[in-house]
């Protein structure tokens, strides 16, 4: 009796850790495009070089996540996401350290391989603690993980050049600052710990976990998740740089990628309301429909990369919020959810990690921006054809 008497507030506290660890999300990663001109002029770094700096987490999601599943299940997934918590708040204070450059690369590994295996876990935590309410619960988690690296991608240059005893204080200590919430994830999620039991899948699960590579609709989640987050890092790598190309300061610029991602809180709010009636079989496919648009307004009318930042913001969070409702909604429990969310971003992430890489090479090659946007126009179609296909409404893992 005490039990199901405590279960709201239980619930109340998760939530509020979930929310805090989902601020911590993205920030690291989105504070790193507006500050890529001076990182590349203090290490020497070109655009080629920048676009794989960005990319390195993507690859180490795409290497780690399959990982997660195996080690929530031999550890419990409360205490792996609090070890990633206390490992993703290593790797930000060694990125900002001072010394050579391999720093900022070790500390970016360590980074990457931290919000893998959180990624993975949190949907699968969703689904445990908050049956029901997954779509709205995932839309708060999307809305803050976009906003707090909103937020991040709009102060980091402010903060970099704030002076201290007649110097700037320059990009690490900004990039340091993205890490400011994360002590207080870790001492939420270690309270949440307390007196509760780890949840660590049944046996049967593990015999169900190896099928999930051979189920088309996994691979099918899989490339949803993968073509929206390379669109996503694309732009929240290169468009800073593109908006100071057009004649913006660097400070412009970064507000640029931060109302990008603000409207991305927009747009992930969105997504469980959108999900409702006849339409919702074809949510998937639309929700590019206006990154499409902005793409196509940064080719051919530039001047106004404010409002075409804007509109693919608002299809990049909904994508987002998309991607992680599936990873839940079309898993029956919360072991094949895990399974399905360690699949899908493993798979996901390979996808992705060429997308700044490729926009970046593109643009070295060419000189312009045009090349590099068309590819984020395809890889944007792709995704509405695959969106087509996964809205469906089916199982992973089950047949008919």
């Amino acid at each position: 009796m005490n039990r199901t008497r405590a279960r709201p507030t239980g619930a109340l506290l998760l939530l509020l850790a979930v929310c805090v660890i989902a601020a911590n999300m993205r920030a690291t990663i989105t504070g790193i495009g507006p500050l890529l001109d001076q990182i590349g002029n203090d290490l020497g770094l070109g655009s080629a070089a920048l676009g794989v700096l960005a990319a390195v987490p993507l690859i180490a999601w795409a290497v780690v996540s399959p990982l997660a599943h195996q080690a929530s299940r031999r550890f419990g997934h409360q205490r792996v996401v609090l070890w990633s918590l206390l490992l993703l708040m290593l790797g930000t204070v060694w990125r900002s350290a001072a010394g050579p450059g391999i720093n900022l690369w070790a500390g970016t590994v360590l980074i990457g391989i931290s919000l893998a295996i959180v990624n993975v876990l949190m949907p699968a935590v969703i689904k445990g603690g908050f049956g029901a309410r997954v779509p709205a619960v995932t839309a708060v988690y999307t809305a803050l993980l976009g906003g707090i690296g909103a937020i991040a991608s709009g102060v980091v240059v402010p903060i970099s050049r704030i002076e201290v005893s007649g110097d700037e204080l320059g990009w690490r200590p900004a990039l340091l600052v993205t890490g400011i919430l994360l002590p207080i994830a870790i001492v939420l999620w270690a309270w949440t710990m307390r007196g509760r039991r780890d949840a660590v899948p049944a046996a049967p699960a593990q015999r169900r976990r190896t099928g999930i590579w051979a189920d088309p609709l996994a691979w099918q989640v899989a490339g949803y998740m993968g073509v929206q987050a390379a669109s996503f890092y694309m732009l929240v790598t290169w468009l800073a740089p593109i908006s100071v190309s057009l004649g913006r300061s660097a400070v412009v610029a970064g507000v640029d990628v931060m109302f990008f991602q603000v409207a991305g809180i927009v747009g992930s709010l969105l997504v469980p309301v959108v999900l409702r009636g006849r339409m919702r079989r074809w949510v998937p496919a639309l929700l590019p429909s206006l990154a499409i648009l902005g793409t196509l307004g940064l080719i051919f009318a530039p001047g106004a990369v404010l409002a075409w930042a804007c509109l693919s913001g608002l299809s990049a969070g909904a994508s987002l919020g998309m991607s992680l409702t599936l990873m839940a909604e079309r898993a029956r429990g919360h072991a094949t959810a895990v399974a399905l969310s360690g699949m899908a971003q493993s798979v996901g992430y390979v996808i992705a990690a060429f997308g700044p890489i490729a926009f970046g090479a593109l643009h070295t090659l060419s000189g312009d921006w045009t090349e590099p946007l068309l590819l984020l126009l395809a890889v944007l179609l792709a995704q509405a054809v695959i969106g087509a296909l996964v809205g469906r409404e089916r199982l992973v893992l089950e047949r008919g």
